[in-house]
């Protein structure tokens, strides 16, 4: 494998591990607070729907980002209803909401544009635009450095950079801040919490907001960045894969970004690497490449990464009258 190829394949890893990554950070400020959200996908599934649906409509893609975001906000309160005010069952009102986002963009979308549940097709500004790097062009006949900076850092969307700074962002919020203490203290002992004054209930929307503006965002690039337009069950398990990288990481802002950037990976190399052939082996079928990141999760899952352990209070509901 050449240099220009493993630039190419890095390349296409960051692209690919945006979603994700926005997606494990969303599920890290929800856990971190007690809240297990299992419906990551069904927010990131109808934020794609209405980004793609209304930036179609508009032109513009900053508008359609605005109607995604509020569309994934929307389920997030409805989850934080279910779960912290009612005192429902996380799980099941996660699963819930994927089913009900899976549902509806396919009924909406055929209804509004008699496209199969896809959308049309998106140009101009109705896309985020690659971004490139002053002397980007310059710099690229630079041996070695040169294509890592015009190729690998630059020219990127918008959503990607965004993605990437919110790491050290959230590590800040959680460990640097009163905010984060508060938020990691209802997660692992929210009688404490209330005790010392602090209302559980609202901390715990907070964090159910700050996961739907995050999935706002991971299934608006989906749509408006990554692809051009909405296909139906576009994310195809990424919220799924973003829990695994989440419980791989350890529900650790810096792992998590190791954990997506290894996912994003895998996919590339599924994508490239179609057929290989294998010495003593045979020819790998592209069907196994395609499915390497998902046996990955399964591996995962299955416990093989040391043990992790989630907050003590999470997805347990908080009743005053019980503590």
């Amino acid at each position: 494998m050449d240099f220009a190829t493993v630039i190419q394949l890095l390349d296409s890893t960051l692209r690919l591990s945006t979603p994700l990554l926005l997606a494990c950070l969303a599920g890290l400020y929800s856990e971190r607070a007690g809240i297990f959200d299992i419906g990551l996908e069904g927010k990131m599934l109808a934020s794609a729907f209405f980004s793609a649906a209304v930036a179609a409509a508009t032109g513009s893609a900053l508008i359609g980002l605005a109607a995604g975001t509020a569309a994934s906000l929307a389920l997030a309160a409805l989850h934080g209803l279910a779960s912290i005010t009612f005192r429902g069952n996380q799980l099941i009102s996660g699963v819930a909401i994927n089913f009900l986002a899976s549902g509806l963009t396919a009924l909406i979308g055929q209804n509004w544009f008699k496209l199969g549940g896809r959308t049309p097709a998106l140009s101009g500004d109705a896309r985020f635009l690659p971004i490139d790097f002053y002397f980007s062009d310059t710099l690229s006949t630079i041996p070695v450095l040169g294509p890592i900076y015009s190729e690998l850092l630059s020219g990127h969307t918008l959503m990607v950079y965004v993605a990437i700074a919110a790491v050290p962002a959230t590590w800040w919020v959680l460990f640097r801040t009163r905010f984060g203490l508060q938020l990691r203290a209802v997660g692992e002992n929210p009688e404490a919490v209330d005790t010392a004054g602090l209302s559980v209930t609202a901390l715990r929307y907070q964090a159910s907001l700050i996961c739907g503006l995050l999935c706002g965002l991971a299934g608006a690039y989906l749509a408006t960045g990554m692809a051009a337009g909405f296909i139906r069950d576009m994310t195809a398990g990424k919220g799924y894969i973003a829990l695994a990288a989440l419980i791989f990481a350890k529900w650790r802002p810096g792992y998590a970004l190791l954990a997506c950037l290894l996912f994003g990976l895998l996919e590339a190399v599924a994508i490239r690497f179609q057929n290989i052939d294998v010495a003593g082996v045979g020819t790998v079928p592209v069907q196994f490449m395609q499915a390497l990141p998902y046996i990955l999760t399964v591996v995962i899952l299955a416990g093989f990464i040391g043990k992790a352990i989630p907050p003590r209070a999470g997805g347990e509901p908080y009743s005053k009258e019980r503590a």
